[in-house]
């Protein structure tokens, strides 16, 4: 994504001036009236969009919203028909308004606010991988991996002592839907899905073998996050979280970074598809950080995701969502955003974010995720709100701000990058996978649980945290976030701190 705020809005940079010592971390109404009858007149210079098209789901797209598409100069890529999701593309400025006026269509709207495909940038971060001397180096107690020891994240939600009771079930699996997993990491492999693992960028799954995996230009993310819920205890590198499950790869981010709609309603309906049982979305669908309703478009990229993780919820998948990394406080009047539409342009905007919608964060039903450091303390970035975060769980923090106990030495999350390689990274990004693992071992415990019970005792069993007061993470005197809310249930740390220990055990 583009400035001011990394790509990946889901992980977060550690200020260059703290990241010496650690590293530097990523840091994502119907109306009755005909159809035209003519296909409208397009330039020969004129670029395609990516567009949606709601219409009420169950039944296959009618041929009159079919035809109607294509005489407003419409393509259809694919449907959705048990959600009613249309992925269309057309090179007609005017589709999305002429689309909107037809029988049978309930919104429609650009995915994206730039032509097809994206253009090219760069990854504005890296995370820090450890060389092969030092995972050679690695020494830990028996019965820990070689790098656990790095892992201050595991005992602050009692992972290492659930670890003692069980490792999951191989019958349950966390689907990853972010830039792609490296299912060939020897710390991935041993519990990789291939079955439920797919390349949904264009919005229709491709299921060519590898086509899940990041390139070599692409962004490690998906890679780091499924190690994180999924590492293997097999005395290789670190360990996950529910080491026992399976991870699958969706991936949905373009190559050049942007996770847009269409990609992310073909993850949540594949997983639907596919028995998955929890999916970990540690990203935002692109372009708007916020989507408003009132705003057609954005209204149309609201109901298409919505429907897409409300339909795999009802087919059994626990949605869990990282809360963002930006400090804002999503229970706010308002809020100032910056950073939209991302792949054009962007300008300030203020938006009232119990209107204006980050997504899927923000969705009905959907676990939304608050990040701690080695403390135990919200992280600085961290975004927060009393009524909208629902639980917290370990995703770092710079070292200067919360030092993990020794043996450990960075204040980040350990994690799996491609080619075979570990590396610390931050984020609400990482603390989400932390808690997509603990409903996986609660699945795991529980196998024939709903979603809504899992949830039900993820929130229950999570170590209520009462609020940091004042909130002074820099120590330069000034409060630099506020806190509402009771100990049991407040902004900064939802119902708790995710307990991987209860999840087994209870």
């Amino acid at each position: 994504m583009t400035a001011p705020h990394a790509r990946y809005r889901r992980a977060v940079a550690i200020p260059a001036g703290m990241a010496m010592a650690t590293a530097l971390a990523f840091l994502p109404n119907s109306t009755a009236t005909a159809a035209v009858d003519t296909a409208p007149a397009v330039s020969a210079d004129a670029t395609p969009l990516s567009y949606v098209v709601n219409v009420k789901p169950g039944h296959g797209t009618s041929a009159y919203v079919k035809k109607a598409v294509g005489k407003a100069g419409g393509t259809i890529v694919t449907s959705y028909d048990q959600i009613g999701v249309i992925v269309v593309h057309s090179s007609n400025p005017d589709f999305a308004k002429t689309v909107r006026k037809v029988r049978g269509v309930q919104s429609a709207g650009a995915t994206r606010t730039k032509p097809l495909p994206a253009a090219t940038t760069g990854d504005l971060g890296t995370p820090k991988a450890l060389s092969a001397a030092e995972v050679a180096k690695a020494e830990a107690p028996a019965g820990q991996d070689p790098l656990q020891p790095q892992q201050w994240d595991l005992p602050a939600i009692k992972a290492d002592k659930a670890h003692e009771k069980s490792l999951g079930s191989k019958k349950v699996t966390v689907a990853v839907i972010d830039t792609g997993v490296d299912d060939t990491h020897p710390d991935i492999a041993p519990n990789f899905d291939r079955k439920a693992s797919v390349n949904c960028v264009s919005g229709k799954p491709d299921t060519a073998d590898g086509a899940w995996r990041p390139s070599a230009a692409e962004s490690p993310h998906g890679t780091h996050v499924a190690g994180e819920i999924a590492a293997a205890k097999n005395g290789v590198g670190m360990t996950g979280v529910a080491p026992g499950v399976k991870v699958s790869g969706i991936k949905v981010s373009n190559p050049d970074g942007f996770f847009y709609t269409e990609a992310v309603v073909c993850g949540f309906v594949w997983a639907a598809e596919h028995g998955v049982d929890v999916t970990n979305n540690s990203y935002y669908t692109d372009p708007w950080y916020f989507n408003c309703g009132d705003d057609p478009d954005q209204k149309a990229l609201l109901d298409a995701v919505g429907r897409a993780s409300k339909y795999a919820e009802k087919k059994g998948a626990v949605n869990v969502a990282a809360a963002g990394n930006e400090n804002y406080d999503l229970s706010a009047d308002e809020i100032t955003d910056p950073s939209s539409p991302n792949d054009t342009t962007p300008g300030d905007r203020t938006v009232d974010p119990s209107e204006c919608l980050d997504i899927p964060t923000q969705l009905p039903g959907v676990v939304t995720v608050a990040s701690t450091g080695a403390k135990g303390i919200k992280s600085s970035f961290s975004n927060y709100g009393l009524g909208v975060a629902d639980i917290a769980a370990p995703g770092g923090d710079s070292t200067a701000y919360q030092k993990p106990e020794a043996p450990a030495t960075s204040g980040l999350i350990l994690g799996t990058l491609p080619g075979g390689k570990w590396g610390y990274m931050a984020g609400t990004s990482m603390a989400s996978p932390h808690v997509a693992g603990v409903a996986a071992l609660i699945k795991s415990t529980h196998p024939y649980a709903s979603p809504a019970l899992v949830k039900a005792l993820l929130y229950a069993e999570a170590d209520a945290t009462p609020c940091t007061d004042p909130y002074d993470i820099d120590a330069d005197g000034k409060i630099d976030a506020v806190c509402e809310g009771s100990k049991n249930r407040n902004g900064f740390y939802g119902w708790g701190i995710a307990d991987a220990l209860d999840a087994v055990t209870k």
